[in-house]
């Protein structure tokens, strides 16, 4: 359980790491709507609207939001790249927090940080957009914003695993996740989810976390993997993304329609 998220926040998501529970979620890689209704339907703790890779852009995160409106999922989204424009325009849509792509360092981190804070722990500027109800809820939402919206950094390179040590102890961080693909490529294994040493080097990074109150999340491949990653501690676990969800279950159909094998990569 990390000690560092409270109870009390409005974040559901916070409030899943404060009970101690797993946190389950799914990447969205698509535009309809039907795919967030349906995934808080289901029960799903939390969506990431991914904007580093594909077609998506703010005006679908606009409408994922509001077709999560009134449930208790948690909306986050990883923003293209960690700059000031897209981390802010991200919150001020409404996200529940921001996920970053390819932290290198503690330095780059800290300054993700201050796009996403308000004064005078950050540089984020004012604006009268949705999550502060177009200026109507504008007070209530600055005094919780700095402590309820989550900054989770994604590990992934070979960069960030060197600097794990440093980029852990940036105050303010609550949350990290895994890239496994990309850190294994970033170490000569182009292609692998988990090249030679990565596995190893993601626990120890994960119990590196865990000493400091840090929840560390990363995607499952299977139902038996996602049962091994919450028990050696991962608390944001996430089932796969919607695309690639469609894409398993037309293989094992078309498998047992055509009596073909179907190999399902880790895209």
């Amino acid at each position: 359980m990390s000690m560092k998220v409270s109870e009390l926040s409005t974040n559901p998501l916070r409030r899943k790491f404060a009970s101690g529970k797993t946190a389950y979620g799914l990447w969205v890689t698509l535009e309809s709507p039907a795919v967030t209704e349906i995934a808080a339907a289901m029960g799903v703790d939390w969506i990431c609207i991914d904007l580093e890779h594909g077609a998506l852009d703010f005006s679908d995160v606009l409408n994922h939001l509001r077709a999560a409106k009134g449930t208790d999922m948690a909306v986050i989204a990883r923003v293209p790249a960690s700059r000031v424009d897209t981390i802010k325009k991200c919150l001020d849509i409404g996200v529940d927090g921001v996920v970053l792509p390819l932290i290198n360092s503690a330095d780059e981190l800290r300054e993700a940080f201050e796009h996403a804070r308000y004064p005078t722990v950050g540089k984020r500027g004012l604006g009268g957009e949705r999550a502060v109800r177009w200026g109507l809820g504008i007070a209530e939402y600055i005094r919780r914003a700095n402590e309820d919206a989550l900054v989770i950094p994604v590990i992934e390179t070979r960069s960030a695993s060197e600097n794990i040590e440093a980029i852990l102890d940036v105050p303010g961080l609550e949350t990290i996740f895994f890239g496994p693909a990309d850190l294994s490529s970033s170490m000569g294994y182009i292609g692998e989810w988990e090249g030679p040493g990565v596995a190893e080097d993601i626990l120890r990074i994960q119990r590196s976390a865990a000493k400091r109150g840090i929840v560390s999340g990363v995607i499952g491949m299977t139902p038996e993997d996602m049962n091994a990653r919450e028990t050696q501690g991962f608390q944001m676990i996430g089932l796969g993304s919607d695309g690639g969800m469609l894409i398993k279950q037309f293989k094992q159909l078309f498998g047992k329609l055509k009596g073909e094998t179907y190999e399902h990569n880790w895209f």
